[in-house]
């Protein structure tokens, strides 16, 4: 009799510890397609509760701010990427690189990002996850860079910021000013010229 009543007694607790964590789910989700259509400047807890269904009263129960909200839908993009282990540099960076390159036009952070960069430049909070996206975007490159040393291909004093900035540089050049194609064809010329210089 008496474990029955403690399990009873948990039930109730579990599926509101359930529903709490679907609607914190449906509100991050949320959060975060309204970020990709209009930026930081476009982004209101009244459309989040609006199209969540979620009451805003609920919302600031878990989000005292706005920009506390903002800031928790921002980790999506900073979910971890595998890299890829090809067993050579320019296999593992061109592998990399190019899922990049296939991103870059069509994904969400990539149009979130730059009202991030921009908040950023007056908001320390947002100049710590813009910081936070980008160690999350350069690990695989960094990590396979190390791999190269590693190895023996390349060297043990090699500047890994330095090489990470000039295969990234160029494709964020071309999705957010040049605004020319990211194809294939840029990808490897890029690489080539890197690896040259190497």
């Amino acid at each position: 009799m008496v474990n029955t009543s403690k399990k009873s007694e948990r039930v109730p607790s579990a599926k509101m510890n359930s529903r709490v964590e679907r609607s914190r789910h449906n509100v991050l989700t949320t959060a975060f397609e309204l970020l990709s259509e209009g930026g930081v400047n476009g982004f209101t807890v009244d459309e989040v509760a609006r199209r969540s269904g979620v009451a805003k009263t609920t919302i600031y129960r878990h989000w005292p701010t706005r920009e506390a909200l903002v800031i928790d839908a921002c980790t999506r993009m900073i979910a971890e990427q595998e890299t890829p282990d090809t067993g050579s540099l320019e296999g593992d960076i061109t592998a990399i690189l190019t899922e990049i390159a296939h991103l870059l036009p069509t994904a969400n952070w990539s149009f979130v990002l730059p009202s991030i960069v921009d908040t950023a430049e007056r908001n320390p909070e947002f100049a710590e996850i813009h910081s936070r996206i980008q160690r999350g975007h350069a690990a695989p490159l960094r990590e396979a860079l190390q791999r190269a040393i590693e190895r023996g291909e390349l060297s043990a004093h090699t500047d890994v910021s330095t090489i990470v900035a000039a295969l990234m540089g160029p494709l964020f050049y071309r999705r957010w000013f040049s605004r020319e194609p990211i194809d294939d064809q840029f990808v490897k010329a890029i690489i080539k010229r890197v690896l040259a210089s190497l």
